[in-house]
């Protein structure tokens, strides 16, 4: 079966070397991103990035805790 293989190859880069160097790069380029660190990392970042953001809340006016502004604090001091 090798050997029917490598007689194949071979005729097919004698006929048609441009044919035979795309099936290859094309081959390559499904085949090479399986085995990337790029893949392993994008799809730890993908796992980790919500889906749905929070909203920010609207003050009604019974929030205490929440602060209007991003640069005041968010609670009072605890004190015990």
């Amino acid at each position: 079966m090798v050997g029917v293989l490598a007689a194949f190859l071979k005729d097919a880069w004698a006929k048609e070397p441009v044919l035979v160097t795309s099936f290859t790069m094309g081959g390559l380029a499904v085949i090479l991103p399986i085995f990337s660190p790029f893949t392993k990392y994008a799809t730890m970042i993908n796992q980790a990035t919500p889906y749905n953001y929070p909203v920010p809340l609207r003050d009604d006016g019974n929030m205490p805790y929440v602060p209007s502004h991003p640069r005041t604090p968010r609670a009072p001091a605890w004190s015990g």
